[in-house]
């Protein structure tokens, strides 16, 4: 039961015996896991399923043969459909889209406008947001970043010592929190990795990376 509504205002699903708010729309049709919910004015539709603590609310919407599990949370205007799967503590927010054969699982955030699609996969603690579209058999993955573009292959990652490097959109990397285009992390990548506390041996390191990163980058 959710405890933040009456129990006059949610109801168990018959398949499953999941708890949907009255202002949520669930079909016959699909599955509800006993503990899993929905809320708000979100949609559930198809053969979509739902297990373990998963969350379905907002505005958001999961239909076809979707399945959301674990500890996943889908919200916002977020769609979930086709075959794809969200699991583990994956997030799916904002206006983004999950589609066709995809998976989002672990700590993975899939947010903005960001659509992941075809066989792809968003995995760890990886980040996929803005208007990003990640598809085929692309992979994100670790603490990988992506913000932008279309990436049909998987977007450079590289695991430094202390952060990782992402080419989250085409030109441009991301190192921690910070986002820079590939000329402006040549030049000031000694003074910010000063500023971020870095040793110079680590200074040296991605120096290293942001050249290999900016020669077989996008």
């Amino acid at each position: 039961m959710m405890t933040w509504l009456k129990a006059e205002e949610q109801h168990q699903h018959k398949n499953g015996g999941g708890w949907v708010a009255n202002t949520a729309t669930v079909e016959d049709s699909v599955y509800i896991g006993a503990d899993a919910q929905v809320s708000g004015n979100a949609r559930v539709s198809g053969n979509a399923q739902m297990y373990g603590n998963a969350w379905v609310s907002g505005n958001a919407q999961v239909s076809g043969n979707a399945r959301v599990s674990g500890d996943a949370r889908v919200f916002g205007n977020a769609q979930v459909y086709g075959s794809a799967r969200v699991y583990g503590s994956a997030r799916v927010s904002g206006d983004a889209q999950v589609l066709g054969d995809a998976q989002v699982l672990g700590d993975a955030r899939v947010f903005g406008d960001a659509w992941v699609y075809g066989s792809a996969r968003v995995y760890g603690s990886a980040r996929v947001s803005g208007d990003a579209q990640v598809l085929g058999d692309a992979r994100v993955f670790g603490n990988a970043q992506v913000s932008g573009n279309v990436w049909v292959e998987t977007p450079l990652f590289i695991q430094g010592t202390k952060h990782g490097v992402s080419n989250s959109s085409y030109g441009k990397l991301s190192i921690g929190c910070i986002t820079l285009t590939f000329a402006e992390w040549k030049k000031q990548y000694r003074s910010l990795g000063k500023c971020e506390g870095y040793t110079e041996k680590q200074i040296k390191e991605y120096g290293a990376i942001i050249a290999l990163a900016t020669k077989i980058g996008k």
